[in-house]
């Protein structure tokens, strides 16, 4: 129905028709809407709908007509645009084409729908009489409402009053009860210190605290501020609270002083009463955080500590560059360590002091809410009361040594010549605390992280001090042992200054066993730095290996620098002895290094010597062991090769080791050093090397056998008296002894001889060669090896390589019999057979 409306509203503005002539064609409708379009119209709007389409659709689709459809039309935009299009007249005839049209549509619409406008206008006559009996009926209301206000207002003015009255009566009667209340608890408050005036020590502080904090909470919470009875109170009970404060902070630091835990307890428990523990306590912590870091700004003080009056600038005073004026040095450098003393001694107190706070806090709680004291303080997750004033003195502690060490030369000087004793101030004081912070159930004072923090804050002083020793021990080995000068030897004074020098430093810090292994790291670089300076010293040339004649100078100059190194390795070896076994382990490659130099400079002697006894042992296989006769047999003479040998042993003792060694070295047990060390080694491996080579004698008859034996006792002889106690070689020495009875057995007593078990399974093989036929050729005839070549190669090979040679020339053996169709072998070749197997579980077990 919205749109006939519309169609009703609009249709008067558009029509030009009076209203009777307007009713008179509602009265007549055609009988069909569309009769109201006529063809001609449609047809001159340019219309190609049906008769059932709506003009509204074809102005939409319209280029000019759509523009009147949109929201924002403008007709003041539209009548521009038509002007300037050139054909105004044109759009005007369109728009009275178009405006007719609509005019008929609308036409159309009421005479189509006139049934519905009728019934429309019968029900607005019935909407209105109802309404104007609504309005009778709200005249009414209105009227009943106006009575019943004015009934009622009084009343409730009335009401109002009398409660408002009751409400003050009820908040007067509660600040008269609070008032009255707040009377008393001061009445008691004054009754309680009115009794301890004459005994102040028995005034009863938490009561007191208690009385005030009430007093205070009642005013506070009820709003009793302003009643002048309750004010004049108020003044006398805030006086008060300001005496039992100084009284509870005198006994808390009394406490703290005397590490007196009920005196603390009480000083805790009048401010937890008075509502301000954490604040006390936190002022209380500020306060020991500032004594701490004022305790260490006035050690430091360096115009404090020369005490004169003019400023620091008088005789003995300090000069602005921080150094004592002279002869103030040593006054200055006393005062100075004093002070450090006194800072240590005070802040040990501070810190226990405060832990003995934290302990104090941690295990009281409030008798009446049981609440622990410690939760009053300490929220979850905050660091401890100790951890706070630890971090502030470490703080304060560390940028002081920085500042120290850079603005002062002369305290710089002291702390870093002086650093184990400050090391041991500051170890000192950290034991001190945690001995006597060291209680069961009860955290320490200082973790182990707050102590490394500790001793890391004079780590730039360590530093300095290492550096420095490293520096006074360069110096010295530098001046000992001069790059320039090669070929020179020092002194045994120059050495021993060194050595005295190391154990000083060692000594110096021996106290602490940190400070101990960071020194001797400082001594191992010192060492190596010894060692290549002694290497660079030792003599290389021919001149130093030759053993034929006198020791040249060249030799000499070894000689002298292996004792060096050799008294230096011994002494400071003696010295770490005393030191927990880490020290050792530090110094370990260091004396390596100087043992290795001090042996380097000998050894190539020693093995030149070594070269030239065994080429005269290799002389023995030009000797003729396998002659006859009773003439070779009653020769009590040494060989030839053995009468060398004598001699240069001899002439290798008195010329060098004479020199190397002082005569007790020798022959006394257990003194081995480097040098005895050596002449161990060469008498061993002469004597093996003997053993070896008289193994592979052959052939070997009776008389050659005691002719071997009279060698074997001449070496025993020149190497006992000469080298070293040929019964102090152990295997060697044994082994030389079995060889020589061993030569004397019948060939089928050797598989049951002990004496076996003396030799090595080689030298037993190799001398069996000896007994047996020709055709049975050893190692060395079978390769066709010289002696010395295949003693080379004995050096390289185990005892199963040397089987493996040997098992082959008994194969050898073996297929050549087989070949000669004999019917047996030779007694050696399964006696050697038989011996191998049981050398070998021999050499097992």
């Amino acid at each position: 129905m919205a749109a006939p409306a519309t169609s009703l509203q609009r249709s008067p503005l558009s029509s030009t028709a009076s209203p009777l002539q307007r009713l008179s064609t509602l009265k007549n409708p055609p009988t069909s809407s569309t009769s109201a379009t006529p063809p001609a119209s449609a047809s001159a709007a340019g219309a190609s709908a049906t008769t059932t389409t709506s003009p509204l659709d074809s102005f939409a689709s319209d280029p000019i007509f759509s523009a009147f459809l949109s929201p924002s039309f403008s007709s003041t935009s539209f009548s521009s645009a038509a002007l300037s299009s050139g054909s105004p007249a044109s759009t005007a005839e369109k728009l009275h084409h178009a405006i007719r049209l609509l005019e008929n549509q609308l036409r159309s619409e009421v005479l189509s729908r006139h049934n519905e406008l009728l019934s429309q206008l019968s029900s607005l006559k019935h909407a209105e009489h109802a309404l104007s009996t609504v309005r009778s009926g709200v005249s009414s209301l209105q009227s009943s409402v106006r009575r019943v206000r004015s009934e009622l207002s009084e009343p409730h003015r009335a009401i109002a009053t009398k409660t408002v009255q009751l409400s003050n009566l009820h908040r007067t009667t509660e600040l008269l009860q609070h008032s009255i209340r707040a009377l008393r608890l001061s009445k008691k408050l004054r009754d309680l210190m009115a009794a301890s005036s004459a005994e102040p020590e028995k005034l009863d502080l938490s009561k007191a605290a208690q009385l005030h904090s009430e007093i205070l909470s009642l005013c506070n919470e009820y709003e009793l501020v302003g009643i002048d009875v309750v004010d004049e109170e108020l003044n006398w009970v805030r006086e008060t609270g300001d005496k039992l404060r100084n009284e509870a902070m005198g006994v808390l630091e009394r406490g703290m002083e005397g590490l007196n835990q009920a005196e603390v307890g009480t000083g805790l428990q009048v401010f937890y009463n008075l509502g301000e523990l954490k604040v006390t306590v936190e002022q209380v912590i500020n306060k020991y955080k500032n004594m701490g870091a004022k305790s260490i700004s006035v050690a430091l003080d360096m115009k404090a500590i020369s005490g004169s009056p003019g400023g620091g600038y008088g005789p003995g005073g300090i000069r602005g560059s921080g150094m004592p004026q002279i002869g103030g040095g040593a006054k200055a450098k006393d005062a100075l360590w004093q002070r450090m003393g006194n800072c240590m001694d005070q802040l040990h107190s501070i810190v226990v002091a405060v832990w003995h706070l934290q302990r104090v806090l941690s295990k009281k709680r409030d008798p009446f809410t049981h609440v622990l004291l410690l939760d009053e303080v300490i929220q979850e997750g905050d660091p401890m009361l100790t951890d706070r004033v630890w971090e502030a003195i470490v703080k304060a502690f560390t940028s002081q040594m920085k500042s120290t060490f850079t603005a002062s030369s002369f305290v710089k000087e002291i702390f870093t010549m002086g650093y184990p004793k400050l090391y041991s101030m500051i170890e000192n004081l950290l034991e001190r605390i945690s001995r006597e912070t060291d209680v069961k159930g009860v955290l320490p004072a200082i973790t182990s992280e707050g102590k490394d923090q500790m001793v890391s804050a004079v780590e730039i002083f360590q530093t300095a001090f290492l550096a420095l020793c490293l520096s006074r021990l360069s110096d010295l080995v530098n001046s000992v042992f001069p790059v320039s000068s090669r070929g020179s030897v020092p002194s045994k004074e120059q050495i021993l200054k060194i050595i005295l020098r190391i154990q000083d430093e060692i000594e110096a810090v021996q106290v602490d066993a940190r400070l101990t292994l960071l020194v001797l790291r400082e001594i191992g670089k010192v060492l190596l730095l010894l060692a290549e300076r002694a290497e660079y010293q030792i003599s290389t040339g021919p001149e130093s290996r030759q053993v034929s004649g006198v020791a040249t100078p060249a030799q000499l100059r070894n000689f002298t620098l292996c004792q060096h190194l050799q008294e230096i390795h011994n002494r400071i070896s003696t010295i770490l002895t005393g030191l927990p076994s880490i020290a050792s382990e530090v110094l370990s490659a260091s004396l390596g290094a100087i043992y290795g130099v001090a042996c380097d400079s000998v050894t190539s002697l020693f093995q030149a010597m070594l070269d030239r006894l065994e080429s005269c042992i290799l002389q023995i296989h030009d000797q003729n062991f396998g002659v006859l006769g009773m003439d070779a047999a009653m020769d009590n003479n040494a060989s030839p090769y053995m009468e060398e040998l004598q001699k240069s042993i001899i002439h290798f003792r008195g010329e060098f080791l004479s020199r190397l060694l002082p005569s007790t070295t020798i022959t006394a047990p257990g003194a081995e050093n480097i040098c005895t060390r050596l002449v161990r080694s060469m008498a061993s491996r002469v004597l093996v090397f003997f053993i070896r080579h008289a193994s592979l004698v052959r052939p070997l008859s009776e008389s050659g056998k005691l002719r071997m034996a009279r060698d074997m006792a001449e070496l025993e002889l020149a190497v006992g008296q000469n080298l070293f106690p040929v019964e102090q070689l152990g295997a060697p020495y044994r082994a030389l002894r079995a060889f020589r009875p061993l030569i004397f057995l019948e060939t089928s007593q050797l598989a049951s001889s002990p004496l076996l078990q003396d030799l090595p399974p080689n030298v037993i093989l190799h001398h069996l060669y000896s007994r047996g036929p020709d055709d049975l050729q050893s190692p060395l005839q079978r390769n066709r090896l010289t002696p010395l070549q295949y003693s080379l190669w004995l050096d390289s090979q185990g005892e199963d390589q040397i089987w493996k040679g040997i098992k082959a020339t008994l194969d050898d053996y073996a297929a050549n019999v087989k070949f000669r169709g004999d019917k047996e072998f030779s007694p050696v070749y399964p006696l050697m057979l038989q011996l191998a197997s049981l050398l070998a579980r021999i050499q097992v077990v």
